[in-house]
Formats: structure tokens, sequence, C-alpha cells
């Protein structure tokens, strides 16, 4: 099967999308399919082109025996409102030659990943013009996301705008996302049940696993093996309420056995380096490489996992995946009958988003409970290698074993019995 993979973030990107694209395509390829990728320049979470690439130049290379074409594209150092529009606009348009090109090639599937929505129609024509099946996946929906923020404004406006996103929705012969709260959203949008596939993010459980002797992280930071460590591990996003860290951190000064980590890159590194330097328990770390990830989170006692309130009950966090397959609890900041929150309440704690005081006491109530620790790590594993595993969630979207998932259809929960075997 040739499966042509159309988005803006790829590999090398170490976070967010770009993972994610880039473990697709390497597991296609794994499989015996023909893949080829059209994409930008890696940039994100730095919001900086990397040394090696550039951003004015189209250019084509060879990744892991995978075809890449990479468009030129403009990132602004800062990512704000319209900056962030026009830098999606840039790509979307760039990449418009490089695509055309991909009708001679005549994919199966066209399979488009947004952000950036605005690159939705330029997959569509594709696969159309190729007799291909169009299939658009959905990390996040950004147009909601843009009024809530404010980045746009306008009852007119967002009525036009929602019409169109609207009429192209349902012009794909398969439209997914990564959540059952976005799933069922993709619905009220008017897309048909039978077109909609829920296509969550993935762990590979076999890489990422829970490990005796992490302690490599602890001698760099000079903490000592009885600290209690709590982690928040992947890209700075703003409407990620990493805010809420440092609170809490400055809320529990005074125990000295716990000890906060930052591990990332992204817009809200500035800040929050601001706020750890008057922190000594708050310590900050740049992006670690994919071949010490396990070891990076089998470093955590406690992961953390906050989110601002408007993104806490739609999104199912991508981080949240190799959190769980490294055995180790969460305390993640979102609503109750979110998905997020029933995930979490099974293998760690929940509180309420931009509540620093609840935070800081869930994180205290945890750290003086070695017990809990471990039996809600074992049961975050189980989890994870029941619903997030790599190969059965990518064998299920390529092997027609998904056929029939629609909205109806939920995350399978283990019961209180089969988890309590699992975890004994």
């Amino acid at each position: 099967m040739k499966v042509l993979i159309y988005g803006l973030n790829f590999a090398p990107e170490l976070t967010g999308i770009g993972k994610y694209s880039g473990d697709m395509a390497l597991w296609l390829k794994e499989q015996g399919h023909d893949v080829r990728v059209v994409t930008a320049p890696p940039y994100y979470p730095e919001w900086q082109v990397r040394p090696g690439y550039e951003s004015r130049r189209y250019r084509r290379e060879v990744w892991k025996n995978i075809s890449v074409w990479r468009s030129p594209l403009w990132v602004p150092k800062v990512p704000t409102g319209l900056k962030r529009i026009i830098h999606l606009l840039s790509f979307a348009l760039t990449s418009l030659p490089l695509m055309l090109r991909q009708t001679a090639w005549r994919p199966d599937i066209v399979l488009t990943v947004a952000p950036a929505f605005v690159c939705a129609p330029t997959g569509w024509l594709i696969a159309k013009l190729s007799r291909a099946r169009a299939w658009l996946h959905l990390q996040d929906f950004e147009i909601d996301v843009a009024f809530s923020a404010g980045l746009m404004k306008g009852q007119r406006r967002k009525g036009v705008i929602l019409w169109f996103e609207r009429h192209l929705l349902r012009r794909f012969d398969m439209v997914s996302s990564i959540s059952n709260p976005m799933v069922s959203r993709l619905v009220v949008k008017g897309v048909d049940e039978d077109r909609v596939r829920l296509f969550p993010n993935w762990v590979d459980t076999g890489r990422i696993r829970p490990l005796v002797d992490a302690g490599a992280y602890r001698e760099e930071l000079g903490l000592s093996p009885e600290t209690v460590v709590v982690l928040f591990s992947g890209s700075l996003a703003g409407k990620q309420g990493l805010m809420q860290i440092p609170e809490a951190a400055h809320r529990l000064a005074d125990h000295k056995d716990i000890a906060f980590v930052i591990c990332g890159d992204g817009v809200m590194k500035t800040k929050l380096e601001a706020a750890s330097a008057a922190l000594p328990n708050l310590h900050l770390l740049p992006l670690q490489p994919q071949e010490r990830m396990s070891e990076l989170l089998s470093t955590a006692d406690i992961h953390l996992l906050p989110q601002s309130p408007s993104a806490a009950d739609l999104v199912l966090p991508s981080k949240l995946t190799g959190m769980l397959a490294s055995g180790r609890p969460v305390i993640a900041t979102c609503h109750a009958g979110s998905e997020l929150h029933s995930v979490v309440s099974n293998c760690g704690a929940v509180v309420p988003p931009q509540d620093s005081e609840a935070l800081a006491n869930a994180i205290l109530s945890l750290a003086g409970d070695p017990m809990a620790r471990t039996q809600l790590g074992r049961s975050a594993r189980v989890w994870a290698e029941t619903h997030f595993e790599r190969d059965a969630i990518l064998g299920r979207m390529f092997n027609g074993e998904d056929a029939a998932i629609s909205t109806r259809i939920r995350l399978p929960r283990v019961d209180d019995s089969e988890m309590a075997d699992r975890v004994a």
C-alpha cells in the first residue's frame, strides 16, 4: 500500500505531532508499505529551525529509508496571534507544489495530519486527483481553540469559518481524532458516524518501560536516591497551564525531600526559567534524546500533567502515554467527567485546573505514601499496555480491524477485579 503523509511536523522532532507522525511512518515502512512524507523543516518545540535545515528552501531527503520532502515556511520567534496564523499559511502555500508532484506516484491513502487545518484542502484535493482515500487526522481543533483563546474574533467571521470547516470535514473519506470527546465533536460538526475513527496517540511499551536503576539523572541534578522526584517532560506550550508547577514548588519549598524537574523546550521556557531562579527545589532540563526517554521517565516518582481549563476537557495529552508506560503514578489537572480524568483516576490523582494549592496537596500526599505510588504505578503500566500499545493501535487503523468504530465505541475499561489481578 502506498501511504502519503502530509503534515507540518515530522521527525526528527522529539515531542508532539512530529514524534507521532515519524513513529507512524516508520511503523508503516517496517510493515512493508511504501511511505512518502511532505512536511516542513523541524522547528518544534523550540520555534527555531534545527541546524542543518533551512526555512527558505525546498529539500528532499531520505529518513530511515522513507522519502521526505520538506517545504519552506516562516517560523516566528514569538508565535502569538496573527504570527501563528501566517506561520501555518506559509506552509500550506509552499507545500502545495510538492503535494501536486505526488499525484504521479498515485498513493492509495493521503493522510493529512492537523494542525495545520489550512492544509486540509490540499490533502483532500491531492487524494481526489490521485483517486486515493482521503483521510484527515485531527490532533487538535485549531479553529475552536483560536476563537476560545481570542486569536480570532467576531461572530460573523466565526460562523463563516465554522461553515467552511464543516463543509470540508464532510468531504473526507475518513476523519479521525485522538480522544472520545474529540470524536464526538466531529459528529456534532457534521461528519457521518461511519466515517469517524478513534485514533489515539500511542506508546511503544517495549521501548518505554519501568526501570529500577534510573539514577543517572538524579546524579546529574545532585538529587539523592531518597528524594521524591516530581517530573514534567514534554513541550513547554502555553496552553498546558505549566505555571502551576512553580506555584506548587513554592508551596512545598520547605519539604527538602521533594524536588521538581521540568524537562523540555518551548514558548514557556523563559517564564519557567525566571520562576525557577528563586526556587532551589525546581530544576530545568533541556529536551532529552529518545534513547534516554525510558531512563528519564523512570527517574520520576510522580509525573505531573497540568492542563489549562480550555484544553483539559477535550484533549487526551500525547505525553500521557509515556508517563503511564514508565510505571509511575500521574497527577493531572482536569475537570471531573473528562476523558483525562477517567484515565488518570485509575493510576494517580486528579485535581482541578489552576488550583496550585490542590496540586501541592496531592503531590505531598503521594510523596508520603510509597506503597500507594507503587500500586498506582503498576496500574499505570497496565493501562498503557491495555489501551495505548503502539502495534495494537496502528495495526487496527491500517489493517482494517477498526472499520466499525464510531462515537458509540468507547475506550474499553478494565474492571476493578481484572485490574486487581493484573496489578497483583
